[in-house]
């Protein structure tokens, strides 16, 4: 006899997985109704987003799990889409925070770091203990980044940036923000410790969405910096928009995920909601009563 079909599988892709990518899925499935789902109300409610769980997600191998060495997990492209899927099933801030930390932060200094910068932050980054932002976006350069502002010059050997970043997600929270800047050489991308003198954050309140999720506005007020602070692999808007790219593939995912508690919740609710003597979901309209109704 058939298995009945999982209702929430709409394309039955559980048969397409393999046992680890299943285990990967059922890990963070599971973490999420434990850790996320009680608690998201609140945190929703508040805007804020439980940073203690940073470490957590860490110890499960989620952050930068797509990329190899330095302690990251090495994961398939589907392992980490379903991570994705499944964390915001839960909750969007949460994929959002592995996206930024994973794709937008730890793979521009796999990419395109010096090893040094690699070894020294890539390590407590996996584990979850230094969160980093991504600084692209400005209040006047959004979907055009091209026409960025934000500046950094040469003063002897160390570098002074100036200028301001908006709607970053997990800007006041971060310990390290990955800044793209125009220079004399064309756009370069800047590891920035967010205790450096003349950086500062201060948060967005107040969003219609994302509201477990910490989003900020960034400023740079001469910003002094040492040379090695400059990713070196790249020069131009290759940088940021490598890193936009490598984050779309789990923000899609994610959207899956999103759509699939909707459908859910859906779902539960039109079997319980009782009219006319029985749960609305048993009136149902099927080919023979939409060609009787013809």
């Amino acid at each position: 006899m058939a298995e009945s079909p999982e209702p929430l599988d709409f394309l039955d892709v559980d048969h397409l997985l393999s046992d680890e990518e299943r285990a990967i899925r059922d890990t963070v499935r599971e973490w999420v109704g434990e850790r996320v789902l009680p608690g998201i109300e609140t945190w929703f409610e508040a805007g804020e987003f439980p940073l203690e769980v940073a470490k957590e997600l860490g110890g499960m191998g989620l952050l930068g799990m797509h990329l190899t060495g330095y302690g990251c997990a090495g994961s398939n492209a589907v392992s980490y889409g379903l991570a994705c899927l499944e964390l915001e099933a839960g909750d969007s801030g949460f994929r959002s925070f592995v996206s930024v930390q994973g794709s937008l932060c730890m793979f521009p200094i796999w990419k395109f770091g010096s090893e040094e910068q690699k070894q020294r932050w890539l390590p407590p980054m996996v584990r979850g203990e230094v969160i980093g932002c991504f600084g692209l976006t400005e209040p006047d350069a959004g979907s055009d980044p091209g026409a960025m502002r934000t500046s950094a010059r040469r003063e002897g050997d160390d570098w002074v940036l100036s200028g301001t970043k908006m709607w970053i997600t997990n800007g006041s929270v971060a310990d390290l923000a990955i800044v793209w800047a125009r220079t004399d050489e064309g756009i370069r991308g800047f590891l920035v410790p967010t205790e450096s003198p003349g950086f500062s954050a201060s948060d967005v309140h107040r969003k219609l969405s994302l509201r477990a999720s910490v989003t900020s506005e960034l400023v740079l007020d001469e910003v002094r910096l040492p040379g090695d602070a400059v990713l070196p692999g790249v020069t131009g808007m290759k940088g940021p928009l490598s890193c936009l790219t490598e984050a779309r593939f789990g923000i899609v995912w994610g959207s899956m995920g999103a759509a699939r508690s909707c459908f859910g919740s859906a779902l539960e609710y039109a079997k319980t909601r009782v009219q006319w003597g029985k749960p609305i979901g048993g009136f149902q309209l099927t080919q023979r009563k939409l060609a009787d109704m013809a």
